[in-house]
C-alpha cells in the first residue's frame, strides 16, 4: 500500500487592526501573537527536517507584522506596556490592567505573581477604580509579566535573558523592561525572515489569501448566499464587486512577491470560501491550487462522508485528492481538508495530554489514508495556526513536537507541501461546486443576521460612494489610494464575524467601532462628510439610559456655562447607559442632554465627559432634528484652546443644501458645556413656526470626522409632543 501524503496548511491571519486614515493600532493581537506563534510555528520546524508543511500568510497580517518590525506601528496597548511606570497617568495604569489581563487563564497562570496581581484587580468591573491601588512596583511586574506570557517557547527556553526574566517572575525593573522591548523588536523582525528561511531550503510552501481577507464570493454576488442556504434572508441591496475580489487577490500577489521574492502558487480563499465565480477568477490570476472545506465537496457531489468505529472514512477516495476544475482555457485544483480532524486539533486536543494526543492524531491519518484502499491518497487539514495554542499546555509546543517527530519517523504517512501533493496524487474533475465556506458548508456567519445586513448595507452605500468619487481629478491621488484601502479593509471578513449571535468578544464594540471608522474614512479622503449612521452601533446591546421629559418652561441664558442651577430647572434630560457605550467600560463622552421650550425656542445643553475633553481638542457636534417631514442638520464645530473652549463654524442643513441662519433663529454657545436656542420656525412648515406634529432629537458625536457616539442608540429621542404645554 503506498504511503498516505499529509498536507497540513498552518493558516495564519488576524483582522486589520490598523486605522489608516489615524495611523493607529487599535488592538495589540498582531504583536502579540507574532511573539508567541508567527515566528515558533515555523522556527520549530528546524528540528523536523523531513516534516513539510505549507503556511498561508495574510497579506494585511504581513503589512501589520512589517509595521511593528519596523518600529513604526502607532499603538496603545504597546505604548503604556513600555512606559516608565512612574510616569503614568491614572488613566494609563487603568489601560495597563485593562490590556493586562486580556489573556487566556492558561498563560497567566504560569507565574504566580501575574496570577496575584489578577487577583487584586478583580472584579473585571472594578479594575478601573483598582488601578489606583496598585503599586509602582505592581504596574511594573504586571507591564513585564503581561509581555512576557506571550512569548515564543523557544525564546523563553533558549534566550538567557528572556529565561532569566520568566524565572524570576517578579520585583522588575525598567531596565528589565527595556530589554524586554528589544527582544520583542528581535522577534517581529525574525518572523518573515524564517518563513523566507524555511521556503529557501524546500520545508515549506506559502501560499496567500486575498489581500484584507474577504469573502470573496459574497464580494462577487451577495446573492450567492441563498444558493448555499435556500430561502435565507439577505441585506435589501446586493454588494456585486467581482473587480474588486480580483483586486485584492492582485495586490495579495504583488505584495507576497515582493516580500518572499517568489509569486504564490496556492490561495486558501477568506475562510475556505468558494463559489463557481471565484474559481474562474483565482484560475485567472494564475493561481495554481486553492482549498475547501469537505461540507463543500459533499454537497457539490451528492455524498457524505462518515467516520467508522476502526477511524476508517466512508467516501475516503472522494474526500482524500485533489479536484481539477476547469474555467474556460484555464484550470485550478482544489483540495478538501477533513473537518473532523481540524477540528480536533482546534478543540479537544488541548484537553489531553501531549504525547495521547500526537499518538491519536497520527492514528486516525494513517486509519484515513487506508480508507482509500490501494490508490494514492492526500489527506488535507487545514486551520488557524495561533488560535488554539493558548489552550493547550506549553502552548502546544510539546503536542507539536510529539506530532512531527511521529511523522518525521512514519513509512506511513508523508508529510508534504500542496503543490508537492498535486504532483503525488492524481486529480480527480469537478464540473460543478455549490458556493460555501468552512463554516457549515455557507456563508450564514457572515450575512445571515440583522447586524451583518445592517453592515453590507452600510459598505453597499460606501463602495458606490466611493465608485462615485474616486475619478474626481480635484481629489489627491494618495487619498483616494487610501480610500481604496479603507474600502477592502471593510469588505474583510472579520467585522460580520463579530456581528451576529455566533461570536462574541470582549471586544465587540471596538470591533463595530472600528468597522464604521474604515467606512466613515472613505467618505473623509474623499473629501465628503460621512452620514451620521456610521455614529450608530451596528452591535445593538441592551440600554436602560435615563430618561426624564420636561415638566416646565425654560428661558436659559445661552453662554456655553451653566450660569445657575435654576436656569435648566425643569427641563427634560437624556442620560445614555454608559455600560453600553461606544467602549464597554470606558468613561462616558455624552454625559447629558438636557432639553426644553418656550415661546417657540427649542433649547437643548449637551454636557461632555471630562475623558473626551482630553482627548479630543477639537470635536463636532451634530444635531438631527425632524418634525414631520421637516429635518435639519445643524453642524457645531468646537475649539479646545489654551484660553478656553470656543465655537468653531456653525453649518445648517435641509437636505443636501446648506442654509444661512439669521443670529434670531439660531443662538449657540460652547464652553464648560454646549449651549443652542433653536427657532421652531426652522423646523415648522408652518410661517409662524407652530408645531403639530412631534420634535425629535437625534444627537451624535464627531472627532476628525469619524463617529464617536451617538444618542440615542436605539433611535430617535422624543422631544417635545405638539399638545405639551407648559
Amino acid at each position: 500500500m503506498p504511503p498516505t501524503h499529509f498536507m497540513l496548511l498552518w493558516h495564519m491571519h488576524q483582522p486589520y487592526y490598523k486605522d489608516l486614515a489615524a495611523d493607529f493600532y487599535t488592538m495589540p493581537w498582531v504583536r502579540l501573537h507574532a511573539l508567541k506563534d508567527y515566528y515558533g510555528m515555523v522556527a520549530m520546524l528546524r528540528e523536523f527536517p523531513s516534516v513539510h508543511v505549507t503556511f498561508n500568510l495574510v497579506p494585511s497580517l504581513i503589512t501589520q507584522i512589517r509595521d511593528y518590525a519596523a518600529d513604526t506601528a502607532r499603538e496603545e496597548a504597546y505604548s503604556v506596556a513600555f512606559k516608565p511606570a512612574e510616569r503614568l497617568t491614572l488613566e494609563e495604569r487603568q489601560a495597563v490592567l485593562h490590556y493586562g489581563f486580556q489573556i487566556n487563564h492558561r498563560l497567566l497562570n504560569r507565574y504566580p505573581r501575574f496570577r496575584e496581581l489578577y487577583d487584586k484587580a478583580r472584579p473585571a468591573e472594578l479594575r478601573t477604580t483598582m488601578a489606583r491601588y496598585f503599586t509602582v512596583q505592581d504596574i511594573l511586574d504586571l507591564q513585564v509579566l503581561s509581555q512576557v506570557a506571550w512569548f515564543d517557547e523557544i525564546y523563553l527556553n533558549q534566550d538567557p535573558e528572556i529565561s532569566r526574566l520568566a524565572q524570576r517572575g517578579r520585583g522588575f525593573t525598567e531596565e528589565d523592561k527595556a530589554l524586554l522591548r528589544a527582544k520583542e523588536l528581535e522577534i517581529l523582525n525574525r518572523v518573515l525572515e524564517e518563513y523566507r528561511s524555511a521556503e529557501a531550503r524546500g520545508q515549506i510552501e506559502i501560499s496567500t489569501s486575498p489581500f484584507y481577507h474577504p469573502i470573496l464570493p459574497l464580494l462577487c454576488d451577495s446573492q450567492v448566499a441563498a444558493e448555499s442556504h435556500p430561502g435565507m434572508r439577505l441585506p435589501g441591496r446586493i454588494f456585486r464587486h467581482p473587480e474588486d475580489a480580483r483586486d485584492q487577490l492582485r495586490a495579495a500577489v504583488e505584495l507576497h512577491t515582493q516580500v518572499f521574492g517568489r509569486r504564490p502558487r496556492g490561495l486558501w480563499p477568506s475562510e475556505g470560501s468558494l463559489s463557481e465565480e471565484v474559481l474562474r477568477i483565482a484560475a485567472e490570476e494564475g493561481f495554481e491550487w486553492t482549498a475547501c472545506d469537505e461540507g463543500v465537496l459533499g454537497r457539490s457531489l451528492g455524498v457524505g462522508f462518515s467516520r467508522r468505529g476502526d477511524g476508517s472514512v466512508a467516501g475516503a477516495r472522494e474526500l482524500y485528492r485533489p479536484y481539477r476544475f476547469s474555467a474556460g482555457d484555464r484550470a485550478i485544483s482544489i483540495f478538501f481538508r477533513d473537518h473532523e480532524i481540524a477540528d480536533l486539533i482546534g478543540f479537544v486536543y488541548s484537553r489531553m495530554r501531549p504525547e495521547a494526543a500526537a499518538v491519536d492524531l497520527y492514528t486516525r491519518l494513517v486509519a484515513a489514508g487506508r480508507s482509500v484502499g490501494e490508490h494514492p491518497a492526500v489527506v488535507s487539514v487545514i486551520l488557524d495556526g495561533e488560535n488554539a495554542w493558548e489552550f493547550y499546555p506549553g502552548n502546544g509546543r510539546e503536542f507539536l513536537r510529539n506530532f512531527y517527530a511521529l511523522l518525521e519517523d512514519s513509512s506511513s504517512l508523508r508529510a508534504v507541501t500542496a503543490s508537492e501533493a498535486l504532483r503525488a496524487v492524481p486529480a480527480g474533475v469537478l464540473t460543478h461546486l455549490v458556493p460555501g465556506s468552512w463554516i457549515n458548508a455557507n456563508f450564514d456567519v457572515w450575512i445571515g443576521h440583522e447586524e451583518d445586513h445592517r453592515a453590507w448595507e452600510l459598505l453597499t452605500e460606501a463602495r458606490e460612494f466611493f465608485g462615485q468619487r474616486a475619478g474626481d481629478p480635484n481629489l489627491a491621488p494618495a487619498d483616494v489610494e487610501k480610500a481604496r484601502h479603507e474600502l477592502w479593509v471593510a469588505e474583510g471578513s472579520d467585522w460580520c464575524w463579530w456581528y451576529g449571535p455566533e461570536h462574541s468578544t470582549d471586544n465587540d464594540e471596538r470591533f463595530d467601532l472600528l468597522y464604521r471608522q474604515h467606512l466613515s474614512n472613505i467618505y473623509h479622503l474623499l473629501g465628503a462628510s460621512p452620514p451620521d449612521i456610521l455614529a450608530l452601533p451596528i452591535k445593538r446591546p441592551r440600554f436602560a439610559a435615563r430618561h426624564v421629559p420636561p415638566s416646565a418652561a425654560l428661558s436659559p441664558v445661552i453662554d456655553g456655562q451653566v450660569t445657575t442651577y435654576f436656569e435648566w430647572l425643569g427641563a427634560g434630560f437624556y442620560s445614555p447607559d454608559h455600560r453600553s457605550g461606544t467602549l464597554h467600560g470606558a468613561a462616558p463622552y455624552i454625559d447629558t442632554l438636557y432639553y426644553g421650550e418656550a415661546d417657540g425656542v427649542l433649547y437643548l445643553r449637551v454636557d461632555l465627559g471630562d475623558h473626551f475633553l482630553k482627548l479630543h481638542p477639537e470635536f463636532e457636534v451634530r444635531f438631527n432634528l425632524r418634525c414631520g417631514e421637516r429635518a435639519v442638520r445643524l453642524h457645531a464645530e468646537v475649539l479646545r484652546e489654551p484660553s478656553g473652549t470656543r465655537l468653531g463654524s456653525v453649518r445648517l442643513w435641509e437636505g443636501e443644501e446648506v442654509r444661512p441662519v439669521s443670529s434670531p433663529l439660531l443662538r449657540i454657545a460652547a464652553g464648560k458645556v454646549l449651549e443652542l436656542a433653536l427657532s421652531k420656525v426652522l423646523l415648522s412648515t408652518h410661517a409662524r413656526g407652530s408645531l403639530t406634529e412631534r420634535t425629535e432629537l437625534q444627537l451624535s458625536l464627531w472627532a476628525r470626522e469619524l463617529p464617536v457616539e451617538i444618542v440615542p442608540p436605539e433611535g430617535w429621542l422624543t422631544l417635545l409632543e405638539p399638545e405639551v404645554m407648559y
